[in-house]
């Protein structure tokens, strides 16, 4: 979206120094991803982005929005100082919206599954909509109003995540880029600690829902046991989907298998009509993704079989159930892109469909944000690692530690329960183990870097 000085200015509130009609047509609160040509916010937060508006000028920056003055302004560009860079970004949001009259949001939030199900839908509608999706996880203050930003103004459908630290959070977003078609993936433990338990979770994460007017459409989990009480919630039509061949859902993911590298294939049955459909993302909760991108995409008037085909050709972020065969022939599962006790259960159990006849080894650290609910939720894990088949539980961290005493109660004596203070300990530890036919997976929540462990792994055997 092209937007003038002048624009930012005025949107924003701010002061402006420099030419009006200097021109932005790109937005970034990183130096590192921004443009020629484009508009720096200088946020303020660990670090203070107004220290780094030089950087944004060698970049080839038109603008910047600070809020406090800059050393120096080369020609021909312009600054807008605002009292607080966030707030002046979220209005310049909401202007960006404005801009976007004929266009349809849809508003993806969920304890899991945000990302994959917004990359599900931008495939599924791409072959008949103009369809701008949030790239990577911009799901907050900052990521929703940089969508929008980056939204051509003939863009007929803006697909954007919506992530939650408080209450009021979702409300916030929705209030950025009003939403018409609302998708909550899961009522799980993601950020308990921060949100009070389930009941928490689902109160923030059901704003979402509340701000869809009646010509709006809800999209739940028909087996999320809080998915009643969400709809109870909304003015807008509600459709449910499931996974699995028992009746109840509006949209249906049945007979889902997954191949030898953990794709599913499933029958997709809609109002609309059924259809078969092979998906390159893996994980067997990517059904249920897919299913709900399906339901969107429909309803927003997108043929049954073009959905199909676009679903078949999504990918999503890195190290997302990302399979490495190496030349030993041991399977690695990276999946370390971060951890809930939703992502991590639903990893476990299509690990499970692995190395048959061989060895399992499950590599797991420590999911966070869990409060008081950590202790419980970790052993919880331990268990259904054992339930799952692994039979190799490397725990990392102290964090994990009650992951390896949940996967011990649960073992009995049977799987074998390993320890490790750090990654480097653990690529050790599988090294020791892993042998051909073998699978191994790994998966922490971000911060822990677990992902260092998939690639020390794929790197050393050759692969």
């Amino acid at each position: 979206m092209r937007l003038t000085a002048k624009e930012i200015a005025e949107a924003t509130g701010g002061k402006l120094r420099g030419p009006a009609g200097a021109v932005a047509d790109s937005y970034a609160i990183d130096t590192r991803r921004l443009d020629a040509g484009g508009c720096f916010f200088a946020l303020v937060g660990d670090r203070d982005g107004n220290d780094f508006v030089e950087d944004a000028w060698t970049r080839g920056a038109t603008v910047a929005v600070v809020s406090r003055p800059p050393k120096r302004v080369p020609a021909g560009r312009a600054v807008v100082r605002v009292p607080d860079s966030l707030v002046a970004l979220e209005a310049l949001g909401r202007h960006a919206r404005h801009r976007l009259p004929a266009s349809t949001v849809v508003g993806i939030t969920g304890s899991a599954g945000k990302t994959a199900t917004k990359d599900l839908l931008a495939a599924a509608l791409g072959a008949t909509h103009r369809v701008h999706a949030s790239p990577a996880s911009f799901n907050n203050e900052a990521g929703v109003p940089l969508t929008l930003l980056a939204a051509d103004e003939d863009t007929e459908v803006v697909v954007t995540e919506m992530g939650a630290r408080f209450a009021g959070n979702i409300a916030e977003l929705c209030a950025i880029a009003q939403p018409q078609v609302g998708v909550i993936t899961h009522i799980g433990m993601a950020h308990a600690g921060l949100l009070g338990g389930r009941e928490g979770i689902a109160r923030v994460k059901g704003e979402l829902l509340e701000s869809l007017d009646r010509d709006g459409t809800a999209i739940l989990d028909a087996g999320d046991p809080f998915s009643p009480a969400l709809a109870a919630r909304t003015r807008a039509r509600v459709l449910t989907v499931s996974a699995g061949n028992g009746p109840g859902a509006d949209i249906r993911a049945v007979d889902v298998e997954l191949d030898d590298e953990l794709r599913p294939r499933f029958q997709l049955v809609t109002p609309w009509g059924r259809t078969r459909v092979c998906l390159a993302v893996r994980g067997e909760r990517q059904a249920v993704n897919a299913a709900m991108a399906a339901a969107a995409a429909l309803e927003l008037g997108a043929p049954l079989e073009q959905v199909a085909e676009g679903l078949s050709h999504a990918v999503t972020a890195a190290w997302r159930m990302d399979v490495t065969r190496t030349v030993e022939g041991i399977t690695v599962v990276n999946d370390a892109y971060n951890a809930s006790p939703t992502s991590m259960a639903a990893a476990l159990r299509s690990f499970r469909h692995l190395a048959e006849g061989k060895r399992r080894i499950a590599v797991l650290g420590e999911m966070l944000e869990l409060g008081d609910h950590a202790r419980a939720e970790h052993q919880k894990i331990g268990r259904l690692a054992v339930a799952s088949q692994v039979d190799v539980v490397i725990a990392v961290g102290n964090g994990a530690r009650p992951i390896a005493d949940g996967a011990r109660w649960a073992a009995n004596g049977g799987a074998q329960v390993i320890e490790v203070d750090d990654a480097d300990r653990a690529v050790m530890a599988v090294a020791a183990l892993a042998g051909p036919g073998d699978a191994v997976l790994v998966k922490a929540s971000r911060a822990v870097g677990l992902e260092r462990v998939a690639e020390a792994l794929t790197e050393s055997v050759g692969a």
